[in-house]
């Protein structure tokens, strides 16, 4: 492979002005079609398998016209202090508004607090709910705007009123923390390279492959029904990945005129050494990416494959584009150890080079392969316990900011009719092959009644044609509490009673149902899909590093990093610790995909560190040194780099710790913390400890392995034996 990669690399850099126009071509091609392709409709969110989508699609089968994925606003009044809502001034206010509500095109329908005894036992607070005949995402804003303005003229009146419910989700805002994560990342790379224009190229690629993928995600959306949480993720990884694989190849390739190659020889071993890695860390991060299919959410899986597909082009953009640009950058990217003169590279000139602090560390570490060791595994580990207290939900209003007015809606909602009230469950009883439909919705409503945590129970509401009936729950506790979980089950269990008795099926859903088996449904997935995708990358890397104990190692690794990162979020989103520094106003159970997710994004950086920090080492070995020798030199050419491409991504990832929105804030610092733990911890520490320890250990194969894998020469064999060849012939001349 690395022959070919070479070839690669001596090609765009001779012909860059023809990969340049094909690169350019490509992203305007991409540009158009996202500008001229019809705007993404309404993005289904399906959850196959589970009882609430079973619930669901009953529902859209027996009550047609219903609206049952329709957006819902409830709108709360609560009467100034000394007055109720029952009051004739208060009541005409609220009379007023719903009238002004139910002028909008897009309502199906407004319920009159008054008539619908929404009015809480003391009389201060009432309710409104909206139906709209469409769903949160098609709503128009005029919509959005109309329903302010009714809350705007009610306020005006001297009510407090709040707005809850789906109909205005907005997008989230992620404050200034993003742009500084950015331009952390522009000061490293300066730093890195010691040249602006150097630093330069790995930002200007990554952000045309990101133009690239996010463009073409863009143009598909409507014909595949892909979101914006899509584009979002791709555009995240693309450029996460696209800075790492173009700052590896481009610091390879400033090593290689360091030792004296032309430029374009320079260009083409730096993608034929490094651009290996770089192919092998990508199928890493596709294998994870991809694998999130294994879970069965449509919405998942579409996220995973449109940002595998942004991966895939980061790494053609990395082998192809970074050669052609190095080609027109000519001198002024400088050998590695040499700055540029804005940046002082006639001082640097005059200093002796000596040991840097790669190989510093790395000779710190193989002295004391034990004690690093063991201090890095039991930070970690003490950082994973409170990952043994894992709770998982998904967000609703009440993890919203106190600033919001669908938190401040939620919290008058439990206020006046308990903190349940915010999440209601919906019973469907199918008595479709009961002979005795009525009697079946009697036994279901009597039955309810009688389990704990229940507050209220509605009576069976069935359609027209009489086989299926809706009855609505109300539970004493809050929808994210393990309470209301276990409400959920009890009813479920019931439900096999009264099938029995009345061969009537009774389902659970409504958006509480919905998040219990979303959660429930990633918890079973994980151990599935961490088995597949470790596994196939465990075979990937025994083909890279030709070795048993290498992949082991870097698996072992990587699920003590995820541990440990899981642990921190625990301890400040679901436990409250530095809870004020980070912004979280509101603790909980931590997101159910959060444990899949990170797994998936976090295995594939994780890899891209341990790719190009170890083919380094085993580089080195292969051309003869010592294991420890080989550790040490691995470090001294890769510890900088990896270093800088770990601050980048800690970086832009913390940028997302900003958000108002507490899931985004809880995967920005999942990731960066995941990043962090992996990259300094294991990659910089326990990585070198063991392989000191293991020793030639660390690379045995069994022979009849070792015939059986192909062998893909990721460490350039095939280049020095081209060098080997080269001076025979020099010499025979």
């Amino acid at each position: 492979m690395a022959t070919f990669l070479y070839k690669i690399g001596r090609l765009a850099f001779r012909r860059r002005h023809f990969v340049a126009l094909i690169w350019v071509a490509l992203l305007t091609l991409a540009g158009v079609g996202a500008a001229s392709a019809p705007p993404a409709g309404n993005t289904s969110f399906s959850i196959p398998g589970t009882e609430a989508q079973k619930a669901f699609d009953l529902l859209e089968q027996r009550f047609p016209g219903a609206s049952a994925d329709g957006a819902t606003a409830r709108v709360v009044f609560k009467a100034p202090g000394g007055e109720k809502m029952t009051d004739v001034g208060n009541k005409a206010t609220v009379k007023k508004t719903v009238k002004e509500l139910s002028a909008g095109s897009e309502v199906a329908s407004v319920a009159d607090p008054y008539a619908g005894h929404a009015v809480s036992k003391d009389g201060t607070i009432a309710y409104a709910s909206v139906k709209y005949k469409v769903s949160g995402m098609e709503l128009e804003d005029s919509s959005r705007t109309a329903l302010q303005d009714a809350a705007d003229d009610a306020r005006k009146a001297g009510l407090t009123v709040e707005i809850g419910g789906d109909a205005l989700n907005a997008a989230p805002e992620t404050g200034a923390t993003e742009v500084i994560g950015i331009a952390i990342a522009a000061v490293v790379l300066v730093i890195t390279f010691g040249s602006l224009l150097a630093a330069g190229l790995p930002l200007l690629t990554a952000i045309i492959g990101v133009g690239i993928g996010v463009s073409t995600v863009t143009a598909l959306a409507s014909a595949l029904d892909l979101g914006t949480t899509t584009s979002t993720l791709a555009s995240m990884i693309g450029l996460a990945v696209g800075i790492d694989y173009a700052l590896f190849i481009v610091s390879r390739y400033r090593a290689e005129l360091a030792e004296g190659r032309s430029r374009e020889e320079a260009a083409g071993r730096a993608v034929g050494t490094a651009g290996s890695a770089v192919v092998f860390a990508g199928l890493t991060v596709v294998i994870a990416l991809v694998g999130l299919s294994v879970v069965n959410i449509p919405m998942l899986t579409k996220m995973g494959i449109a940002a595998a597909g942004t991966v895939f082009i980061a790494v053609l953009i990395a082998l192809t584009m970074i050669p052609a640009l190095l080609g027109y950058a000519g001198r002024r990217v400088k050998p590695a150890g040499e700055k540029s003169k804005l940046l002082g590279g006639a001082r640097a000139a005059r200093k002796p080079a000596g040991p840097n602090m790669g190989t510093r560390w790395a000779s710190f570490v193989v002295r004391r392969p034990v004690a690093v060791l063991l201090l890095g595994v039991i930070g970690l580990g003490a950082a994973a316990v409170p990952a043994a207290s894992l709770e998982l939900g998904l967000p609703d209003d009440g993890s919203q900011p106190v600033s919001t007015t669908q938190r401040r809606a939620y919290d008058l909602l439990s206020e006046g009719f308990g903190p349940g009230f915010n999440g209601p469950l919906m019973v469907v009883v199918d008595a479709k092959d009961s002979a005795h439909p009525k009697a079946a919705f009697t036994e279901v409503t009597d039955e309810i009644k009688g389990l704990k945590d229940v507050v209220t129970v509605t009576p069976a509401q069935p359609n027209k044609a009489g086989d299926t009936a809706t009855v609505t729950v109300v539970p004493n506790s809050k929808p994210s509490s393990t309470t209301t979980e276990d409400l959920v089950h009890a009813i479920r269990d019931a439900g096999d009673g009264i099938k029995a008795k009345t061969d009537a099926e009774v389902l659970v859903t409504g958006s509480t149902a919905m998040n219990i088996d979303v959660s429930q449904k990633l918890n079973d997935a994980l151990v599935p899909y961490l088995a597949l995708v470790v596994g196939l990358a465990f075979l990937l890397l025994i083909v890279v590093f030709r070795s048993i104990l290498v992949p082991l190692k870097a698996a072992l690794g990587f699920l003590l990093s995820v541990l440990a990162a899981l642990g921190a979020v625990v301890a400040v989103f679901q436990w409250g610790w530095l809870s004020g520094l980070m912004g979280v106003e509101q603790t909980g159970p931590v997101m159910s995909m959060m444990p899949i997710f990170m797994v998936g994004v976090v295995f594939g950086l994780a890899m891209d560190y341990e790719v190009f920090l170890v083919t380094r080492m085993r580089e080195a070995y292969v051309h003869g040194e010592k294991p420890t020798q080989a550790v040490v030199t691995g470090f001294r050419h890769g510890a900088r780099v990896v270093t800088a491409a770990a601050v980048i991504m800690i970086a832009v990832f913390s940028g997302f710790i900003g958000s108002s929105e507490s899931m985004i804030k809880m995967i920005g610092f999942g990731l960066a913390i995941a990043v962090f733990f992996d990259a300094f911890i294991v990659r910089m520490a326990i990585v070198p400890a063991v392989l000191a320890l293991l020793g030639r250990r660390a690379w045995w194969l069994p022979a009849w392995l070792e015939r059986a894998l192909p062998n893909v020469d990721v460490e350039g064999e095939g280049l020095r034996e081209k060098d080997a060849d080269e001076d025979r012939e020099l010499v025979h001349a």
